[in-house]
């Protein structure tokens, strides 16, 4: 219940920062609570004993309405080339071929919380603090190299998984 509670109020922040003015303290402070509830979310629920299949479903949808909420204010407020910006396209549609296999094969949607992933995302998380420190675009292609990693990865998991 706390675990899936945390996740909702990642959904709640994501949706904040949409009215947020990007780079603005409110937006990096609203940003910065919505990663710590990703953070803790699966913690809580393995202490407190209460993993279940739809708080797993609930944090995947979560991390995905935080993850577009982030590029949508982010990806127009940044310099960034456009091979990075195709590049991230790319992981995109992988991300969604992965899901639709995922779906088609198993019957239900699945989500693949690997080391590649998780590291991707922790990066991805911590890319809008670095940007007056180091050129999005040597940033960004180092996130996107991982990313392109782990949706491969990903995509090879579902594809070897049991139906």
């Amino acid at each position: 219940m706390l675990a899936n509670l945390l996740t909702g109020c990642r959904i709640i922040l994501s949706l904040i920062l949409l009215y947020l003015p990007v780079f603005s303290s409110g937006f990096y402070a609203c940003y910065l609570m919505a990663g710590i509830t990703d953070l803790v979310d699966g913690t809580v629920a393995r202490k407190l004993g209460t993993e279940s299949e739809f708080g797993e479903r609930f944090d995947t949808i979560a991390d995905f309405i935080f993850v577009i909420s982030a590029l949508y204010k982010l990806l127009p407020a940044v310099d960034i080339s456009m091979g990075i910006r195709v590049w991230i396209g790319v992981i995109a549609v992988i991300k969604v071929i992965n899901t639709m296999y995922g779906f088609a094969v198993q019957r239900r949607f699945t989500a693949i919380h690997s080391l590649a992933n998780k590291m991707t995302g922790f990066i991805l998380f911590v890319l809008p603090f670095s940007f007056s420190v180091i050129d999005i675009n040597y940033s960004a292609a180092a996130v996107c190299l991982l990313a392109t990693f782990a949706a491969v990865q990903e995509g090879h998991v579902i594809r070897c998984q049991k139906g």
